[in-house]
């Protein structure tokens, strides 16, 4: 079977692979002139497989008037006359209650886990150097009230398999000793060991690499801007690209904040919308200064991973249109983070500093499978959680197009 691969993201990449794994004809559409070079560039790098409860809480509704009010919040919303953005902050606060959550959690923790035994598994058949470690994962609360509600979600992810323990500060600091400097702030942390870091674009490098063997090697088409899907009857006919049309016997849409007004015309809408983030690349100077466990600052809702010779630092999102500008203001409130926590650690002459475009929904769960068009797929909607879901949400969509039936329920990730 041909099959066309719309977007050469982590997800669209995933994707290939399990397609070329199957025997098909597997062809890549990509605008850019490389795999990676968005939302997958330079993101947080933590494969956080035992941390996937969604932004969409209880616990968020208190918190929203003072994140609208600070410059410096974690979360910013900036107002657009753009009714997806007005529609999806709708959608994401009717999100917000208990039963939700749980149900998401749940359902988000089945796919990470499934994602994380593929990882293991990848890794173990190829050789690929993407910097992956497995390294464990700790996140700090600074105030007691979160740390409280984050021992509550550690005893339910239990009962659905994660494995989390919790931890005062000192044993925070003998766990990872370059968290000294934050430890008279730190009043406790849960502790993942399970937990995996990667650089996302060195992996998409690599699986593209392995996939260029064996006697039916994926073929990628760089500089391809697809413009519209093309319908007939039920099905897709073809895509119609900056370079014509091109036709396959099934297309996979795995476009991340592009997929929407893709769809739009055909009468299907994803509820997906860009959340932008930031991240800074800084050169490690002092190795016992830097984590060498994977750190979310949770109350600033600050990632820090170290990728080979460079701590990657991650955060942010910002609720404001859909152009991947970064704001100055933004990069220096990282900076500010990083100098608090760890200040000793890098480099700050080079900051290597960018902003990607997550797609996210409102519930936080990716959009996967079939369409009202028998031939068209989906795998978009991944969010903060792209590099964590791709190796999943890639082999259900491979799954579905073979008729397998896959691991993971599709409950509560179709349209």
């Amino acid at each position: 079977m041909k099959v066309l691969i719309l977007g050469a993201g982590v997800a669209g990449v995933a994707c290939a692979y399990y397609f070329w794994r199957d025997g098909h004809e597997a062809i890549v559409l990509e605008r850019n002139d490389g795999v990676a070079l968005e939302t997958s560039f330079a993101n947080g790098g933590q494969l956080s497989y035992s941390y996937v409860a969604p932004l969409a809480s209880p616990s968020v509704i208190p918190k929203i008037p003072p994140w609208l009010l600070r410059r410096d919040s974690p979360l910013r919303f900036r107002p657009e006359l753009d009714i997806d953005q007005w529609r999806w902050i709708l959608e994401f606060l009717a999100a917000c209650n208990n039963a939700t959550a749980e149900l998401t959690t749940e359902r988000l923790l089945r796919l990470a886990f499934y994602s994380r035994d593929l990882m293991h598994e990848l890794v173990g058949t190829h050789e690929m150097d993407f910097d992956y470690v497995q390294n464990g994962k700790l996140v700090v609360h600074t105030a007691r009230e979160s740390l409280e509600s984050a021992k509550r979600l550690m005893e339910y992810q239990r009962t659905l398999g994660a494995e989390q323990q919790a931890l005062d500060p000192k044993a925070c600091v003998e766990l990872e000793p370059a968290l000294e400097h934050m430890a008279k702030r730190i009043c406790g942390a849960i502790y993942t060991p399970s937990e995996d870091v990667g650089d996302t674009y060195k992996f998409c490098n690599e699986l593209k690499r392995v996939m260029t063997t064996g006697p039916n090697p994926v073929t990628y088409r760089f500089g391809v801007e697809v413009e519209r899907l093309l319908p007939w009857h039920g099905r897709l006919m073809g895509v119609e690209t900056n370079y014509g049309v091109i036709e396959a016997d099934a297309y996979v849409l795995a476009l991340g904040t592009n997929a929407p007004h893709l769809l739009a015309p055909l009468g299907v809408r994803v509820p997906v919308y860009p959340l932008k983030g930031y991240s800074l690349s800084l050169p490690i100077t002092d190795e016992r200064s830097a984590p060498r466990i994977s750190v979310t600052d949770f109350k600033r809702k600050v990632v820090y991973a170290r990728l080979g010779d460079e701590l990657r630092v991650a955060g942010m999102a910002d609720l404001s249109g859909k152009r991947a500008v970064i704001d100055v203001e933004r990069v220096d409130q990282l900076v500010t983070e990083v100098k608090n926590a760890f200040p000793k650690a890098t480099d700050f002459s080079k900051l290597g500093p960018w902003c990607g475009m997550r797609p996210a929904t409102p519930k936080g769960t990716p959009v996967l499978g079939a369409t009202p068009f028998s031939n068209l797929w989906l795998d978009v909607g991944h969010g903060a959680l792209g590099f964590t879901l791709a190796l999943a949400t890639g082999r259900i969509l491979a799954d579905l197009a073979a008729g397998r039936t896959p691991r993971v329920p599709l409950e509560g990730f179709t349209l």
